[in-house]
């Protein structure tokens, strides 16, 4: 009986000793020549959101080996969508492995990879190794509210043959916004825009309606912190594949995989970074911010308000900015007063709705101290409001869509080349620079028939594939509020459009080729945000209709209605539908395509 306990004694002691020692090498103690992280494969061990802010990505190491020639398939969920591509061998001396994007959420995921592994003797084999890993749900901050819906609730409605593939990023925020932001304000000079601290929630779905990858932006994004606090918007792929955008006093970039590559602070001539990023052929980019300070006429200074381009080069260097109080009129207040109250951009209040401004009230309003994120007249409140910037190559200069007033093309010598909008309250020099509406024989419409203008929209972009120096085609998201410069009798009369322009730079006239939202009425009807854009790749419209239902709130569902955006891809030339995605409870910026082979593949 004694020998048996001294033998279990023994064993014990064994089982502690190789337990110490395996603790000692998991708590960072010296593992040798070796290492104990385990393998599924025939190289290293997986990691899950490597880079921390991307939880749906992961990368399987080397394992000490040369890898090269690598794939990955993320195998598809029981009707779900395949997520397939090549890895440059960039990207996996980048990552120190395989780079995996696209996992499922919340789920046990099953990840091919094939690649081919070199050894120190230069022998090469190939493998294919099939992984499985969990990865964890999508998380959402609270705002604290009893309606809040998890990112994202897609219906699908439609998806043609050949677009199964298309991986769409949103852009959206969480409304109402969690109380932690919106805690302060600027100071010493007061205005701006500093409060705009609406959280982001971005994410990638694919056409069965799984989030395939998100951003946990409180990471980068610290809505207590007004250096690092604001809303997401702006995003763009990169022809690196990576991606770009701005937030409050920064702006970033990001590969897929959540690598930081730069993440920079506004320089402080500017502030309050917001809507538009624009990456341009120069090799510059294109940011829409405000004046920092700002002494206007009346000796007043002031933080201005989204009136303000920046053109910076690759080291962050400012190259020129365009200052749009000196080249529009910042008192032009025609579309101003018409506008609805209750949703101006994101800025929603449904006390207001149906409310509008006076030509007194404009001019109590300048005559006070009275500055910020309002809409108003002048330097110091929101009188241009510019949500959209895209340079043209062809002629060095800069289209804008300023919602309070127009789309305009500004050259390098900062003067205004044309204005496409109402011809109504422009002063002298910029009136004349208004296009002349035609129809397709190229003669003046006298009743505006087969044309309307835009009104209160977002995205005014430049179709390069189908545009020459001379001839501009045109791709704008019409909201619609204020239409005509005035609010209808009944809001259910309200519409949003999708349209196409054809501008003629040189007999600087319009032509309205493709429309599309009108028929759709007030289902569809986005008061603030959307995007119309060409796709070259499918030769389609994209459109997001980014606030359909706007005043409505999930807590309120039933008294305001639902929101409901809708992610649709028309073909070029006509309304048929390939692509017709809802997104239920969701409060809309923008939404877009992202490829993963110019992530992974091509770069």
């Amino acid at each position: 009986m004694k020998f048996q306990r001294r033998q279990l004694v023994a064993a014990m002691a064994g089982l502690m000793l190789g337990l110490s020692a395996g603790a000692a090498s998991a708590m960072g103690g010296p593992s040798g020549a070796a290492v104990g992280m385990p393998a599924q494969g025939h190289i290293g061990e997986v990691i899950v959101n490597p880079y921390k802010i991307a939880p749906l990505t992961a990368i399987v190491r080397t394992g000490g080996y040369v890898v090269k020639n690598a794939s990955v398939r993320v195998v598809p969920k029981k009707g779900g969508r395949e997520i397939a591509y090549k890895v440059s061998d960039r990207q996996i001396r980048t990552h120190a492995g395989i780079p995996i994007a696209g996992l499922y959420a919340d789920y046990l995921n099953t990840v091919e990879v094939s690649y081919t592994r070199v050894s120190a003797d230069g022998k090469s084999e190939d493998f294919t190794d099939r992984l499985q890993f969990y990865a964890p749900p999508v998380f959402s901050i609270s705002n604290g509210m009893p309606g809040q819906q998890r990112m994202f609730n897609v219906e699908v409605n439609k998806v043609d043959p050949g677009f199964e593939d298309r991986l769409y990023l949103v852009n959206s925020q969480l409304i109402p916004m969690a109380p932690q932001g919106a805690r302060f304000v600027w100071n010493n000079p007061a205005g701006g825009a500093l409060e705009w601290t609406i959280n982001s929630q971005i994410g990638i779905i694919d056409t069965a309606g799984d989030v395939r990858w998100y951003l946990l932006n409180d990471l980068i994004n610290d809505q207590s912190d007004p250096w690092t606090s604001g809303l997401m918007m702006g995003f763009q792929q990169t022809k690196d594949g990576a991606l770009t955008w701005g937030f409050g006093q920064r702006w970033v970039k990001y590969d897929l995989m959540g690598r930081e590559i730069f993440n920079r602070k506004l320089p402080p001539t500017y502030a309050d970074f917001s809507h538009a990023y624009d990456n341009a052929e120069n090799g510059h980019s294109f940011l829409r911010v405000s004046m920092a300070d700002y002494r206007r006429g009346d000796d007043k200074r002031v933080h201005t308000v989204r009136d303000v381009i920046i053109e910076v080069d690759p080291d962050g260097g400012v190259v020129d900015d365009f200052r749009l109080y000196d080249i529009l009129d910042p008192y032009r207040d025609t579309l101003i007063k018409a506008l609805d109250q209750g949703a101006v951009c994101l800025n929603i209040d449904p006390a207001k709705a149906g409310q509008t401004l006076s030509a007194a009230d404009l001019a109590n309003m300048d005559k006070s101290d009275k500055f910020g994120d309002i809409p108003g007249t002048g330097p110091g409140r929101n009188w241009a409001h510019v949500n959209s910037i895209d340079y043209d190559p062809t002629d060095d200069s800069i289209i804008l869509s300023a919602r309070h007033q127009g789309i305009v093309k500004i050259g390098r010598d900062h003067q205004v080349k044309w204005i496409l909008a109402s011809p109504v309250g422009w002063k002298k020099g910029l009136a004349e620079r208004v296009l002349t509406p035609v129809d397709k024989n190229g003669m003046p419409l006298k009743c505006e028939g087969g044309f309307d203008w835009s009104w209160t929209q977002h995205t005014a972009w430049r179709i390069d594939s189908k545009s020459t120096k001379d001839v501009i085609y045109l791709s704008v998201f019409d909201n619609g509020d204020a239409r005509g410069m005035e609010q209808p009798p009944l809001p259910t009369m309200k519409y949003s459009r999708a349209v196409v322009y054809k501008i003629d730079q040189k007999k600087m006239t319009v032509e309205q080729i493709w429309e599309v939202g009108k028929d759709l009425g007030y289902d569809y009807f986005s008061p603030v945000t959307g995007i119309t854009k060409y796709m070259d790749d499918k030769d389609t419209m994209l459109v997001f209709w980014s606030t359909a239902g706007m005043g409505a709130s999930p807590e309120k569902a039933g008294k305001l209605g639902r929101l409901h955006p809708r992610i649709c891809e028309y073909r070029w030339g006509d309304k048929s539908l390939a692509v017709d995605l809802t997104l239920w409870d969701t409060c809309g910026y923008q939404a877009f395509p992202v490829s993963f082979e110019e992530a992974f593949s091509k770069n």
